[in-house]
C-alpha cells in the first residue's frame, strides 16, 4: 500500500524537510553530505488495522513471557531434582534443568522480541538529524530535550496502547520472581546450629591421635594435644561437619603463668582447652610456641595468647578463641563441664 492512495489527513504529521535533501559536491566541499533518503511510511503508520495487529502481537509476546515465568516457578517447585528425561538429540538430561532453562529463556526472549516488534512497527521511525552540542547544555537545549522526550513518549503510544502497556508491565513485574524463587537453594536457615557443638556436661576429651580418653597425666607442660568429644566417630556421615566445630586444642601451662582469671578457673591444674577453629575464617590452628604460649593460625597468621584467655595479639582474627570449661571425672579422665559459652569459629551476622 503506497502513501499516495491514502488521504492526506490519514498520513502522520512529521518533519520530512531533511529527507531527500541532497548536497552537491563542489571544489570547496568534495565530500558533500548526501542527506537522508526519502522517508517511507510503514503500513502501521497508515492503516490502523495493521497497527492493531502489531499491538496484539506485542501483547501476545508479553503474555507468553508471563506464562513462561509462571511455568519456571511451577517447574522449580513440582519437578523432582533427580528426574531425567530423553531429549533428542541431546540425550538424557535433568528434567528440572531442561524445564528451568526452557521457561526462563522463553520469558526473556518474549520480553525482548515484544519490545523490538513494538519499536519496529508502532514507535516512530522517522530519522532525525541533530547538531552536536557542547557537554554543558544550554537552557534552550534542555527545553528541547524535554520537548523531544514528551514527543517520543507521545509517539510511543504507551498511553493509548493500553493493552501493550499493561501486558508489558505484567511481564516485567513477574519476571524477577524467577530470581526470588532461586534464593530457596541457598539452603535452610541455620537456626541455632552455629551456636552449639557436640560438647556437653560429662563428655570425655578424646585424644585425636590415639582415640583414647585423656588423663591429666597425658598432657605435659609445654605440649600441644588435639581432642574431640566422646561419641564422635570419624566414620560417621556428618563427622567432618561436627569436627569443624568440636575440635579442641589442649595445652598445659604452669598455673602461675596463666594471666586470665577465668581461664585459670576453667582449667584443670593448668590444662587449658580452647577451640581449634580460628575466629578469622575458620582455619584449624596447629602451631604453638611453648615459651610465649602463643598459638598461630597458619592461614593468615592470626596469633592468640593462650596464657591470657586466647586473646588476639596479631592478625585479622576478630575475637579470642572460645575456651571449654573442663574438669576431671570420677574415673580420672578429663571431661567437659558444659558446651562452649559462645559460638566457635568466625563471627556471623546473627551473633549477638
Amino acid at each position: 500500500m503506497s502513501s499516495q492512495k491514502i488521504p492526506e489527513e490519514n498520513l502522520p504529521v512529521e518533519q520530512d524537510d531533511a529527507h531527500g535533501a541532497v548536497a552537491v559536491a563542489d571544489e570547496e566541499n568534495p565530500f558533500a553530505d548526501p542527506g537522508l533518503p526519502p522517508h517511507e511510511h510503514r503500513v502501521q503508520d497508515i492503516d490502523e488495522r495493521a497497527a492493531k495487529r502489531s499491538e496484539r502481537t506485542v501483547a501476545l509476546l508479553f503474555t507468553v513471557s508471563m506464562l513462561s515465568t509462571v511455568g519456571f516457578i511451577a517447574s522449580y517447585v513440582a519437578i523432582p531434582v533427580d528426574k531425567a528425561i530423553y531429549v533428542w538429540p541431546i540425550g538424557h538430561i535433568s528434567a528440572l534443568n531442561f524445564a528451568l532453562g526452557l521457561t526462563l529463556g522463553l520469558a526473556l526472549f518474549c520480553i525482548g522480541a515484544g519490545a523490538v516488534h513494538w519499536a519496529r512497527t508502532l514507535m516512530s521511525d522517522v530519522e532525525i538529524a541533530d547538531e552536536r552540542h557542547p557537554i554543558e547544555a544550554a537552557p534552550e537545549v534542555k527545553a528541547k530535550v524535554l520537548a523531544d522526550f514528551k514527543q517520543g513518549a507521545k509517539e510511543s503510544a504507551l498511553g493509548r496502547r493500553k493493552l501493550i502497556r499493561n501486558t508489558m508491565f505484567g511481564a516485567l513485574a513477574l519476571f524477577p520472581l524467577s530470581g526470588v524463587v532461586l534464593l530457596r537453594d541457598l539452603g535452610p536457615l541455620p537456626g541455632t546450629k552455629l551456636r552449639h557443638t557436640q560438647w556437653a556436661k560429662g563428655k570425655k576429651l578424646i585424644n585425636m591421635n590415639t582415640m583414647e580418653p585423656l588423663r591429666p597425666s597425658d598432657v605435659a607442660v609445654g605440649s600441644l594435644t588435639f581432642a574431640m568429644p566422646e561419641g564422635l566417630d570419624e566414620h560417621d556421615h556428618d563427622f567432618q561437619k561436627n569436627i569443624a566445630k568440636d575440635a579442641l586444642m589442649i595445652v598445659r601451662i604452669q598455673p602461675n603463668d596463666i594471666k586470665d582469671k577465668q581461664s585459670l578457673e576453667w582449667s584443670h591444674e593448668g590444662i587449658l582447652a580452647y577451640s581449634k577453629i580460628c575466629t578469622h575464617v575458620g582455619c584449624p590452628i596447629s602451631l604453638y610456641e611453648q615459651q610465649t604460649h602463643h598459638a598461630l593460625c597458619p592461614c593468615h597468621q592470626s596469633t592468640f595468647d593462650l596464657a591470657d584467655g586466647a586473646r588476639v595479639i596479631f592478625g585479622p582474627a576478630g575475637h579470642a578463641l572460645p575456651q571449654l570449661h573442663i574438669t576431671v571425672g570420677e574415673d580420672g579422665y578429663l571431661e567437659a563441664v558444659s558446651d562452649f559459652d559462645e559460638p566457635v569459629g568466625p563471627a556471623f551476622w546473627e551473633r549477638g
